[in-house]
């Protein structure tokens, strides 16, 4: 019982830390709460915690290590069935490929990751996903192809925020000049 208060304890401490913004010192101690859940036999909630590593190193500015932390992340939500966690974790390692400038690599973890949301219904963070994408294709070039993955992203959604509203309406003039409708 004592091993599980503590696995429980380094997440809070690793969560507090995090919140205030010490990334790289939150990251290690996600990692360890991994290692101490992992080692009570609670594989859910160890990669739970290397999941939300990966996000502090990234935060943090340690790619490599938030790279390293996903390792088996995606497969082990894939096997368990959580779909949701598997979108999210395939979102963090487009984010890192992207951070890492491993654009071929970036892109598709991101398609991938917008298809899952959009099979999960969750438009507005496949929204998210997308203007990470567009971004993305605006960096390497590809200014219509940003343009088109911007406009599908905010198209999708069907409550828009007010923010979204006014963003689809400003889409709406080069789409219309463009005839892309």
């Amino acid at each position: 019982m004592a091993e599980l208060k503590s696995a429980a304890q380094l997440a809070a401490e690793a969560q507090s830390l995090y919140q205030k913004g010490e990334y790289l010192s939150a990251g290690q101690i996600f990692q360890a709460s991994a290692f101490s859940y992992a080692s009570l036999g609670d594989p859910a909630l160890a990669v739970e915690m290397r999941n939300n590593a990966s996000v502090a190193y990234l935060q943090g500015g340690d790619l490599q290590s938030a790279l390293a932390a996903l390792d088996g992340v995606e497969a082990f939500y894939t096997q368990a069935g959580d779909m949701r966690s598997l979108a999210l974790a395939m979102g963090n390692r487009a984010s890192i490929l992207d951070d890492l400038r491993q654009d071929e690599a970036a892109v598709e973890a991101y398609e991938r990751c917008a298809e899952l949301l959009k099979q999960l219904g969750d438009y507005d963070t496949r929204s998210y996903v997308m203007q990470s994408l567009s971004k993305l294709q605006l960096r390497r070039g590809q200014q219509l192809q940003a343009f088109a993955t911007m406009k599908a992203g905010i198209d999708a959604i069907p409550n828009p925020s007010l923010r979204h509203k006014l963003l689809k309406r400003l889409l709406r003039i080069p789409s219309d000049f463009l005839h892309l409708r």
